[in-house]
């Protein structure tokens, strides 16, 4: 039964109802910290202690059941449940007593301060102690932290602890930032670089030969952890430095062995066909030559299958030949204007050129305007995969706006122009960033499956 009473309001029960509220209000924001002050930092009516570390903290077991792990200790049979003091073990070496005051604390208040520099520390100790809640509000704060002295520490962190997301944040922002923004500590902590350098939303900047001499940095770091000094000097003391060795090939000495796997992911053919990319190969002697030679046959019947087969190029939508054999290139433009140009190499008589002018992107196939008849393919349509991103980006490493256009299949005829993306002038912000992928011929009968495949991935480095 519930008494309903009317009231006459009038300017002084205004005031009244208005001044309770207020007090009410400051009451509830009051008690929040007396809670923690007294309960929590004072310790008063403490009901159980926990040791760690060398610290002593006395808490409440109506607060620590917030927890799974203490809430499963307190309710089972476990010898802990009637205990007064219990020595908490720490295996995880990320925890310190400073997180554990966090994570604790955390138990007796309703917001917590995460620091982007000890949000690792923090989250290893939610996640010793079951915290859901916490654990999420580690992952934000890491997600909103991502920069380059940040991102190899949170997705180490990340995959120890199950924060997928955050995860699929750094793998991101490394992917956009390795190429177009390479920076020496980041190199020396990069211990993901082979999932890096086989992906083809790798963001290259000019085009494969640079993903190479990436390469050629990082394992110089990675064998010379105390080099110190700009950017700018990193490529010619790795090259001094691989001079000294180049006797035989350097990933078939012991030194060599462990990057073995991530140079196997360079698309070696988008290097091969261009001279003096395919001379600084050999004059460098990293790669064993078996693999040269393997990518020199496939790419030259590639060739003749484009001169004599009539391989026009792919028709038909192949996304996973494509993630694997595109080739990447990319293009800085550092203010709004009119630019044009094509990426070095022989694409099989496919000279592309890429426009960028009054906001449009246009691909045209370029034949007439050569130097000589043989430079290009005359054939009337050619067929081509590609996949065009657009990227900005804030100073540390978030993208500020993007647009793609997704795996395309388009026939260009000769001198035939194509309009690729139309941007809206609002979206966008320079520098701006342009990535491509292209896929110039159709799969051969080998990638098809008509042959055995080679022990080697990198015979098959084709898109032949």
């Amino acid at each position: 039964c519930v008494c309903v009473r009317k009231v006459k309001l009038n300017v002084s029960n205004v005031f009244i109802y208005a001044f309770h509220i207020s007090v009410d209000r400051k009451k509830l924001k009051s008690t929040s910290k007396y809670i923690y002050q007294t309960l929590f930092l004072n310790g008063e009516n403490s009901d159980i202690q926990i040791r760690a570390l060398g610290q002593e903290w006395n808490l409440h077991k109506i607060y620590l059941c917030q927890s799974g792990y203490f809430s499963s200790m307190f309710s089972g049979s476990w010898k802990e449940s009637n205990m007064m003091v219990i020595e908490l073990e720490i295996p995880d070496q990320n925890i310190d007593t400073e997180a554990l005051q966090v994570v604790f604390g955390s138990l007796y208040r309703d917001d917590v301060l995460i620091k982007p520099s000890r949000v690792v520390n923090i989250l290893a100790a939610a996640c010793m102690l079951q915290l859901d809640g916490l654990i999420q509000q580690c992952g934000e704060t890491m997600k909103e932290n991502v920069n380059v002295k940040t991102v190899c520490s949170y997705y180490n962190s990340a995959t120890l602890y199950g924060l997928d997301s955050v995860m699929k944040k750094c793998l991101e922002w490394l992917l956009n930032n390795l190429m177009t923004h390479q920076n020496v500590d980041l190199m020396k902590e990069a211990e993901i670089m082979e999932q890096l350098i086989q992906s083809s939303d790798l963001f290259v900047m000019q085009v494969e030969m640079d993903v190479y001499t990436a390469l050629k940095k990082w394992m110089f770091l990675q064998l010379n952890p105390s080099w110190d000094g700009p950017i700018k000097q990193l490529l010619l003391d790795a090259d001094a430095w691989l001079c000294k060795r180049r006797k035989e090939p350097f990933l078939n000495t012991d030194d060599g062995t462990p990057f073995v796997p991530v140079f196997r992911h360079i698309r070696l053919q988008y290097i091969i066909n261009d001279l003096a990319s395919a001379r600084l190969l050999e004059r460098d002697n990293i790669l064993p030559p078996e693999w040269l030679s393997a990518v020199y046959k496939q790419q030259w019947f590639a060739m003749l299958r484009t001169e004599h087969d009539n391989d026009n190029g792919p028709q038909e939508a192949n996304k996973e030949e494509f993630e694997l054999n595109s080739m990447r290139c990319g293009r800085k433009l550092t203010k709004d204007g009119d630019y044009c140009w094509r990426w070095t190499g022989f694409n099989y008589g496919f000279d592309l050129l890429v426009t960028y002018t009054n906001r449009f992107i246009i691909f045209k196939r370029n034949t007439l305007s050569q130097p000589c008849g043989g430079a290009v393919s005359l054939q009337p349509r050619r067929h081509l995969a590609y996949r065009l991103r657009l990227a900005s980006f804030d100073n540390s490493g978030k993208v500020v706006c993007s647009r793609s256009t997704g795996y395309q299949l388009v026939t260009l005829e000769k001198d035939q122009e194509y309009v690729v993306m139309n941007l809206d002038s609002r979206l966008l912000s320079f520098p701006l960033y342009v990535c491509c992928n292209f896929l110039y011929t159709s799969p051969s009968s080998e990638r098809r499956g008509d042959t055995p495949e080679p022990e080697n991935r990198l015979s098959l480095a084709t898109p032949p």
